[in-house]
């Protein structure tokens, strides 16, 4: 059955050796995963008043950290992003593991970036409302190993702290957890830093990261998580640690991990605990063994209680496994009837395009760089459909072209357009293009594109000049292998993308997404 939160139901890049897959049977109780369905890598969440506010890793996609919310940590909408239009000036990429929090009437977020000519840094920005707009106030520490996963937290004495890891597995080094006292407008790091534990366990193997903490019953307990993050071959799992006073000694659980993979969801890990009447929940991130890295790490809530000795379980030692959200609720239609963008819509951040909305219309203005101007939506599960119409292509000059596409960034990428004459299908992959398919334009001034992808990875292309009545396809038998395109720390976006000289416009009427 469903668990009942308030009244409502819930719908519900190192190696080394996994920890063991759990076999419990589920909890008799369980809640439908993914309450955040996509591509929500750590997530952190902090209850406001009666509203839960959410947040996630955005990585290399702009616009950079959503904002969400919900009553019951069931239902969510992404109102906003901590930075709408860009990014803070001191960072380029790599937007990770944002730590939304309150206090004092003001909202704070912890988040982690890589500093323009150095390395990943921890940096931090505020409002006065969990909404925002949120004011940068830089970075706060950046090791020469790199600075990430920060988490503010108070001691046994209210004074306030910032905890860390040092990113030492990226230089083939341990991953120590610090902590360091942070002054009351969270601006500045005051005196030294402290190391609380670091990787010394089998299984935690080449790291430790993610710590969140929560005090209980006269401790201090940090979750975290262990080993490798991310991709097809990640080993992730959850840990947990305790300390009476916040700069320790610590004490690992003798029973960790906690939570490792079971048949539904892989990898489990870097979340932050929240409460609901009286009820104890991890909200963090898993890969769904069916979309795993093409959906990308989904945002799932687990619920766990304390035992006799003080400890943190969850049943079966895992994710909770329940009916998943109908995908339907996922489906997508945007007609470009609003004066801005749908909230959804994503870009390369490094890479802005520029476009308008008008009229019923997206006009995107085509780049030279990389696979050009794109903008994206997630996916949700590996069989859907994509498709958009095109206005005027033959409009498009030669060298510039527009359409459909599967972007896993800038350098690999996989599409169908339309410009200069030809409709061409063509891939990216690590920065080199190819043609695959190369056609006659058809003599139209709508022409549909439609992208059907199955098993997560599978891509087929057509194209219909007669409102979608009948359909044509590139001269090719066999599905295109998409396995390249998701990065190793997010999944694949599907979207319109325009190629070529910033002197041209691909002119975009519709756009939809269901899921099969």
């Amino acid at each position: 059955m469903l668990l009942l939160v308030g009244g409502l139901s819930v719908g519900a890049c190192q190696q080394s050796t996994a920890p063991t897959t759990a076999t419990t049977p589920a909890p008799a109780t369980t809640i439908a995963n993914p309450i955040l369905p996509g591509d929500f890598p750590d997530p952190s969440v902090v209850q406001i008043g009666d509203t839960y506010w959410a947040t996630a890793t955005t990585s290399n996609w702009g616009p950079v950290f959503p904002l969400l919310k919900s009553k019951d940590l069931a239902k969510w909408e992404l109102v906003g992003h901590v930075f709408p239009e860009g990014r803070p000036d001191w960072a380029d990429y790599y937007f990770w593991a944002p730590e939304i929090s309150q206090e004092g009437g003001k909202t704070y977020v912890f988040y982690t970036a890589h500093q323009r000519g150095g390395n990943l840094a921890v940096g931090v920005a505020s409002a006065d409302t969990p909404a925002g707009p949120y004011h940068d106030h830089g970075p706060l520490v950046g090791q020469p190993d790199g600075s990430i996963d920060a988490f503010p937290m108070r001691d046994e004495n209210n004074q306030l702290y910032l905890i860390w890891k040092e990113d030492g597995n990226s230089m083939s080094q341990p991953t120590p957890i610090w902590a360091q006292r942070l002054n009351d407008d969270r601006t500045a790091l005051l005196g030294e830093k402290q190391e609380l534990f670091r990787n010394d366990a089998a299984w935690e193997a080449g790291l430790v990261e993610g710590v969140s903490m929560v005090r209980h019953e006269g401790y201090f307990y940090a979750f975290y998580a262990g080993n490798g993050c991310c991709g097809n071959g990640c080993t992730y799992a959850t840990g947990v640690a305790r300390s009476r006073n916040l700069l320790g000694p610590w004490e690992k659980y003798s029973k960790n991990p906690i939570m490792v993979n079971n048949d539904t969801w892989k990898c489990p890990g870097h979340g932050t605990v929240v409460q609901r009447d009286g009820r104890w929940f991890l909200l963090h991130h898993a890969y769904d063994s069916q979309g795993f890295q093409n959906v990308g790490r989904q945002g799932v809530l687990s619920e766990f209680t304390w035992n006799a000795e003080g400890w943190p379980e969850f049943q079966g030692r895992s994710t909770t496994v329940g009916a998943a959200p109908a995908l339907t609720a996922h489906n997508l239609t945007d007609e470009f009837t609003k004066a801005t963008l749908l909230p959804t819509w994503q870009w390369p951040v490094e890479h802005k395009p520029t476009f308008q909305v008008k009229d019923g219309q997206l006009r995107l203005t085509a780049s030279p760089e990389g696979s050009g101007a794109v903008l994206g939506q997630p996916t949700y599960t590996t069989t859907y459909t994509v498709t958009t119409t095109l206005l005027n292509p033959a409009a498009l000059p030669t060298g510039a072209t527009a359409g459909l596409t599967a972007h896993g960034d800038p350098d690999n990428a996989l599409a169908l357009t339309a410009g200069g004459g030809h409709m061409q299908l063509w891939q990216r992959i690590k920065g080199q293009q190819k043609v695959l398919a190369d056609m006659p334009l058809p003599a139209t001034k709508t022409l549909q594109l439609r992208m059907q992808v199955e098993k997560g990875s599978q891509y087929r292309f057509s194209w219909s000049i007669d409102a979608g009545k009948t359909w044509q396809s590139p001269p090719t038998t066999t599905p295109v292998d998409g396995t390249y395109l998701p990065p190793w720390d997010r999944g694949v976006r599907v979207g319109l993308v325009a190629q070529g000289p910033a002197s041209a416009t691909g002119t975009f009427e519709n756009f939809t997404l269901v899921n099969q």
